[in-house]
Parts: C-alpha cells; sequence; structure tokens
C-alpha cells in the first residue's frame, strides 16, 4: 500500500503560491497533532447497510471527498445507495485560473468553463468513490453566492459576479436556468430529497467559516426540520479554524483532531480501513484545478478518521 508523504509534495509549490494559499486557507505552521477525539456522548452515524440512502451536501466540487469519502465506500460496499449533490460548480476562483491558465484577468465565460471543469472532475471523483452517474447531482449556484440568496435574495435574483449569470448556467445541472435566488434554491434541494428519500444526510456544519458552507448548512437543516427529519442530518467541517486540520500535509495513520470551530460539541469518529484511505487519496487527486492551489489543506484530509456532530 504506497501513501506518498505530503513533505514530498510541498516543495513543488514556489513560493508565492504558498503565501497565497495560507492567506486563503488561514494556515499557520503545521503542528503535530495526534490526539484522538474523544467519543464520550458523540451522535455515532447509524448503521450503514443495504437500507441505507445516504445523500452528502457539497457546497464545491470536492468538500463531498474531504469529509465523506470514506462513509461514501463503506454504504457503496454494503449495498447501500450513495448520492452526491453540489450547491455550486465551483467557478468562482480567481487563484485557480491565475496558476492553472495564467490569466491575469478572468471573463464570464473562463470563470463558467472552471466550473465545468470542476464538475468533470467532481464526476470523475465520486466514480472512484463508488457513486454510479445518476447521483451525481449538479444544482449550479453561484460560488460565494450560497448564503446571500438564502438572506438577502430569498426573491429577487442574485447575479454571480464571476460568471455574470443569474440563473443556473450549465447544460449538465439538474434544472439548468433556474433563477438565482433563495426560493429556487430552496424548490431545488427539496426536490433533490425528494428523488433521493435519504435515510442519513451528511452536510456542512454551521459553524464552518466559509459562507457557501454555513449557506448550505442553513438549507440543509432548515428543510430537514420542514420534514421533520433533522434527525437523519450529521455534520462534518471543512474550514475548521486556523491552521486546522494539522499537519497541514498528507499523514499517514493520523486520525482526524478537533477542529477549534467546533470547540464543546460533542463529535465522534468514523474509522476509515486502509483501502478506503488509499481510495480517498485517489479520489483528491482527481481534483487538479484545486491540488494546484490548496494541496497542503486537501491531503491534510486523507486521515484514518472522518468526524461528525449531530444536527443543532
Amino acid at each position: 500500500m504506497l501513501r506518498p508523504h505530503g513533505r514530498s509534495l510541498a516543495w513543488l509549490f514556489p513560493a508565492a503560491i504558498a503565501v497565497t494559499w495560507a492567506a486563503v486557507a488561514g494556515a499557520s505552521p503545521p503542528g503535530d497533532v495526534r490526539a484522538p477525539l474523544p467519543a464520550a456522548g458523540a451522535p455515532q452515524l447509524p448503521p450503514l447497510d443495504g437500507a441505507t440512502s445516504l445523500l452528502v451536501v457539497a457546497p464545491h466540487p470536492d468538500d463531498e471527498t474531504l469529509c465523506c469519502a470514506g462513509v461514501i465506500q463503506r454504504v457503496v460496499r454494503a449495498g447501500g445507495r450513495a448520492s452526491v449533490v453540489w450547491i455550486t460548480s465551483g467557478d468562482a476562483s480567481f487563484l485557480d485560473l491565475l496558476l492553472i491558465e495564467k490569466r491575469l484577468t478572468a471573463s464570464a465565460s473562463s470563470q463558467r468553463a472552471l466550473g465545468e471543469r470542476r464538475m468533470r472532475e467532481a464526476r470523475a471523483a465520486a466514480s472512484l468513490l463508488g457513486v454510479p452517474a445518476d447521483r451525481q447531482l449538479f444544482l449550479g449556484y453561484p460560488d460565494r453566492g450560497v448564503l446571500e440568496l438564502l438572506t438577502a435574495h430569498q426573491s429577487t435574483a442574485h447575479t454571480s459576479r464571476s460568471t455574470a449569470s443569474a440563473a443556473v448556467p450549465y447544460p449538465d445541472a439538474l434544472f439548468p436556468g433556474h433563477a438565482y435566488t433563495g426560493a429556487s434554491l430552496e424548490r431545488d434541494f427539496a426536490a433533490v430529497l425528494e428523488r433521493i428519500r435519504p435515510t442519513l444526510v451528511l452536510a456542512p456544519s454551521p459553524r464552518d467559516s466559509h459562507p457557501d458552507h454555513r449557506g448550505a448548512a442553513l438549507l440543509t437543516l432548515r428543510t430537514m426540520a420542514s420534514r421533520g427529519e433533522l434527525a437523519a442530518v450529521r455534520c462534518w467541517i471543512v474550514h475548521g479554524g486556523e491552521g486546522w486540520p494539522s499537519p497541514r500535509e498528507l499523514s499517514p495513520g493520523l486520525p482526524l483532531t478537533r477542529a477549534p470551530l467546533l470547540d464543546g460539541v460533542p463529535l465522534a469518529p468514523f474509522e476509515l480501513t486502509p483501502a478506503e484511505e488509499d481510495v480517498k487519496l485517489a479520489a483528491v487527486r482527481a481534483y487538479p484545478t484545486q491540488l494546484t492551489t490548496l494541496a497542503p489543506l486537501l491531503l491534510s484530509f486523507v486521515r484514518t478518521t472522518e468526524v461528525f456532530s449531530a444536527a443543532p
């Protein structure tokens, strides 16, 4: 079982990229934090078996792999159904265009092309995890605009600052042409729930520092509560505080530690097998656009555990 160590990759990134990544991700120098998570009182996942219908709610392509790849594989192997819904297509990253395509300016068409590319990467990663094509669902709402839709633009259309679109611009999305409003997003998400009928929903934590993640959390928790199904929700976190996860590198054999922003929240670690960890690493590597800019962060999620909390 070959697991290249993260330090062998870090030197490949120019200093300028490392500085930019640290500014974006809020990184601090990696530390060796090995303390295991306490499990007492933690909300364990329900049994994963042939009756499980799992839905992972991902604000952007790659979130599903970072936090839920092990659970997805376990559900598939048990004979259950695994689905992923991506709220956005990750089309607002100027840094991606700067470093990958060497563009100093980003046009609306280039940002939409980036969204299409990230959707292709998401399909490749999800397929590696065992999610069939008909359960890979894209809503195509604006990157960096999810929380804004659910607050300031509940009924009035929002225009994406990156793609200049006021409606879903992607033909491969589940509902192309739907307006960029909170009401439209809520209807589309409810339609996904009706289609999937999940028994377990893994969604972002409302404590995540990224507004798209908080927006996806609000969308999930509000909709599931209205259906009387909040107990089926478990939460995960990506942007969990400065320097987390630590160390910021690929660290075989280390469990994921408590995120600072989840201080005081009961947490349940889900243990991955070595084979599941290897497949998770392969799925992370299916995102070359993200590895170009954020490799230390992404690789630091490939651990022996994934961590979940109950819905607040």
